[in-house]
C-alpha cells in the first residue's frame, strides 16, 4: 500500500524507535523511584528530553506537561482552565473548523451553562479561505472570556492560522489563548513566545514519533501569563499534581528525538512534500475534469507543505477509497471516521454537505517518494474512471 495520510499519522521514524530501545529493555527504571540508581536515570533522562523539547518550542520546561497525546492535552488545556474553582470567566471561543476533541469539549461546556462562542471561517474562493475571520474574533472576545483556542494549523485542509494576530485579540482583555497545534509542531516553526501563545498541544505520532504520548505547554507565551489547570485525574501527585501517572522514560526521549529530527529536516523536508504535493496536483487535475481544491491555494504560503483536500466533481470520497485500496488516504479527520458524517470542516468553508462527501483529504510525508506518487497517481485515476463506467 503506498501511505498518503500522513495527516492521520507518520511512521516511526527508525532513528527514533532505536533512541527507545535502551529504556525499555535495559534502563527500564520507574523516574519516579528515585531512591535507586535506575529510577534517577530515568528521571534525569526525562528532565533532559524536557529541557530539549521546551527549548525548541520556545518555553521552559517548567511549563511543560507529557500526557498520552493530544486529545488529552487538548481536554486538559479546555476543561483544566475553564473549569479550574478560581476561575471566575464563564466564556469560551474556538472555530468552526477545530478538531473533534476540542469541539466536543466545547459542546459539553455548552451544556454545562458555560457561554461558548464558534467563530466561523472565511469561505471557499477568499484569498484567506479557512482561516478564521478576526473581524468576528474581535467581536466576541470580551472581559468574560476566559479561555479563546484556534488550530494552529487544520488536519483536513492544512491551512496555517495567524497566531500572532489572534494572540493579540484574545489578549486585550485578558483572556488566554490555546491552539492545538498537533498538525503544526514539527512541520512549520512554532515558537511561543514569539507568537504569545499561552498554552499549546501536540502529539509525537504526527512529527515521525511514536504513537500514545503528546505535550501540553501552559504559561509559554512571550508574558508567560499564569495559567491555572484542573486536573483531569489525580493519583500520585506526578507532574506537579496536574498530571498524575507514570511517566514513560522511552516514550519522553522518543519525542524528544523525534520533534528534534523534525526540526533539523524542516527545510528539506518542507521542500521534499511540497514538490511531491504539486505534481500530484497537477497529475490528477489535469486527468481529472472538474477536480477542486479545498482551502488556500497550494502557493498561499499559508497552507502546510503536504496537505493536499480535493473535492471530486461527480463521485463520493468513499467510494473512490473503497476503489483504490492500493492507496492510503481519507475522507477528514481520523477521529471523525467513526461516524458518517460529512467533514464539517469542508462544510465550515461554505461547501454543501454533497460537495463535503465528495472531498478527501491527502497527507504527504517525509517518507514518501517520487516513484509512488507517480504510481498513487496512475492508480487513482484509473480506479476514478472505472467508478465513472
Amino acid at each position: 500500500m503506498i501511505y498518503l495520510d500522513n495527516h492521520a499519522t507518520t511512521p516511526c521514524d527508525r532513528r527514533v524507535a532505536e533512541s527507545m530501545m535502551t529504556w525499555l529493555v535495559e534502563q527500564f527504571g520507574n523516574p519516579h523511584s528515585t531512591s535507586h540508581e535506575m529510577g534517577r536515570e530515568a528521571a534525569d533522562a526525562i528532565e533532559s528530553s524536557l529541557e530539549q523539547i521546551a527549548m525548541t518550542l520556545g518555553v521552559t520546561s517548567e511549563t511543560l506537561l507529557v500526557t498520552s497525546g493530544a486529545t488529552e492535552s487538548n481536554n486538559l488545556a479546555i476543561d483544566g482552565v475553564c473549569r479550574h474553582p478560581r476561575q471566575k470567566r464563564k466564556h469560551f471561543v474556538t472555530s468552526t473548523i477545530e478538531h473533534p476533541s476540542i469541539l466536543d469539549v466545547a459542546k459539553r461546556l455548552q451544556r454545562d451553562g458555560y457561554r461558548v462562542s464558534f467563530i466561523g471561517v472565511h469561505p471557499q474562493g477568499h484569498e484567506l479561505a479557512g482561516q478564521v475571520n478576526l473581524d468576528e474574533l474581535s467581536r466576541v472576545v470580551d472581559e468574560g472570556t476566559a479561555l479563546v483556542s484556534i488550530h494552529w494549523a487544520n488536519n483536513e485542509i492544512g491551512v496555517i492560522q495567524p497566531m500572532a494576530q489572534i494572540a493579540e485579540i484574545t489578549h486585550q482583555f485578558g483572556s488566554l489563548l490555546h491552539s492545538d497545534a498537533t498538525q503544526a509542531v514539527g512541520r512549520i516553526e512554532v515558537k511561543l513566545d514569539a507568537a504569545d501563545v499561552d498554552l499549546v498541544s501536540a502529539s509525537a505520532h504526527k512529527f515521525y514519533g511514536p504513537k500514545g504520548v503528546g505535550l501540553l505547554t501552559f504559561g509559554g507565551g512571550a508574558e508567560r501569563r499564569r495559567v491555572r489547570l484542573k486536573p483531569l485525574f489525580v493519583g500520585g501527585g506526578q507532574q506537579r499534581n496536574l498530571r498524575s501517572g507514570t511517566m514513560s522514560p522511552a516514550n519522553v526521549i522518543a519525542m524528544a528525538t523525534a520533534l528534534g529530527f523534525a526540526v533539523e529536516e524542516l527545510a528539506s523536508t518542507e521542500s521534499s512534500v511540497r514538490g511531491l504535493r504539486n505534481q500530484f496536483f497537477a497529475t490528477l487535475s489535469g486527468a481529472i475534469d472538474g477536480i477542486e481544491l479545498n482551502g488556500l491555494a497550494l502557493d498561499s504560503g499559508q497552507r502546510l507543505a503536504g496537505n493536499l483536500n480535493l473535492m471530486l466533481p461527480d463521485i463520493e470520497g468513499e467510494a473512490w477509497m473503497a476503489a483504490c485500496r492500493e492507496v492510503a488516504f481519507s475522507s477528514g479527520s481520523a477521529c471523525s471516521s467513526v461516524d458518517a458524517d460529512a467533514s464539517h470542516v469542508i462544510m465550515g468553508l461554505g461547501r454543501s454537505e454533497s460537495e463535503a462527501r465528495r472531498s478527501v483529504r491527502f497527507g504527504i510525508g517525509k517518507f514518501n517518494t517520487q516513484s509512488e506518487i507517480t504510481h498513487a497517481s496512475q492508480l487513482l485515476i484509473d480506479s476514478y474512471r472505472r467508478l465513472r463506467v
